[in-house]
């Protein structure tokens, strides 16, 4: 029978994030068999574990393309927020985000119960490849695309930014490909480069296309798509 870290289990659960099972554990809302649970304590499928006094249990994984529209905080529960995810987003089943995306950009939102899946795309140094089309206020030199191409340092953060790669649409309009993901990133970026983000899109994760979906659309995830998604980020045995 197999055995669980208790962040693990609680991930597996679709409830949150590991580092975010941490953070319930801490609290106390998690007990093992009545008992608090500790970070660290493991746990089989025969253990009772309950959140805030409801038993939880590993669901059937599901994965699932959403559109976020814009003005749709990628939150659970924020008193700030005008339109949380879990109000913009109906499903049958509990899913969590796997990635953010802020409240002013738009475009693809990996949704799952799977807690593997979203602690491996909620860690920034997987190298998973996000795409996204971005439009600014005003026209863009060749140069910049260079800057950008080869890494930008982020003074405000203290960093420098990835080589990625770009690509030119028109005069104000490009597609750019990530492979990290450091907050508000691209418009940090293009900020460092005298430019404001008019919109941003984003159109892939992984093998992942937004394709044909409108704002606030799902579709679910299956088949050959589904299991090229996990062996493109599962590929590194160190993720699981």
């Amino acid at each position: 029978m197999d055995e669980y870290r208790i962040n693990k289990y609680i991930a597996l659960c679709g409830i949150c994030s590991r580092r975010e099972a941490d953070g319930l554990i801490e609290a106390g809302r998690v007990l093992i068999n009545g008992k608090k649970a500790e970070l660290g304590s493991k746990v089989t499928e025969k253990d009772e574990v309950t959140l805030d006094g409801k038993a939880v249990k590993p669901e059937e994984k599901k994965v699932v393309a959403y559109y976020k529209p814009v003005g749709v905080t990628c939150t659970e529960a924020d008193v700030h927020a005008n339109i949380t995810l879990t109000e913009a987003f109906k499903y049958p089943t509990r899913l969590t985000y796997a990635g953010r995306l802020d409240e002013d950009s738009e475009g693809l939102l990996l949704m799952t119960n799977d807690g593997d899946l979203i602690h491996v795309m909620m860690c920034g140094s997987n190298n998973h490849e996000k795409e996204y089309i971005v439009t600014v206020d005003k026209d863009i030199e060749p140069i910049i695309f260079e800057r950008m191409e080869k890494g930008i340092f982020l003074f405000d953060l203290n960093v420098e930014t990835k080589p990625c790669k770009v690509v030119p649409v028109d005069l104000r309009t490009f597609k750019i490909t990530l492979t990290q993901g450091l907050n508000r990133q691209i418009r940090r970026m293009c900020f460092e480069c005298g430019l404001d983000v008019v919109s941003l899109k984003r159109i892939r994760v992984c093998n992942i296309l937004l394709g044909d979906l409108k704002p606030n659309e799902y579709r679910e995830i299956t088949g050959e798509e589904l299991d090229k998604l996990y062996d493109m980020v599962f590929k590194n045995p160190e993720n699981i």
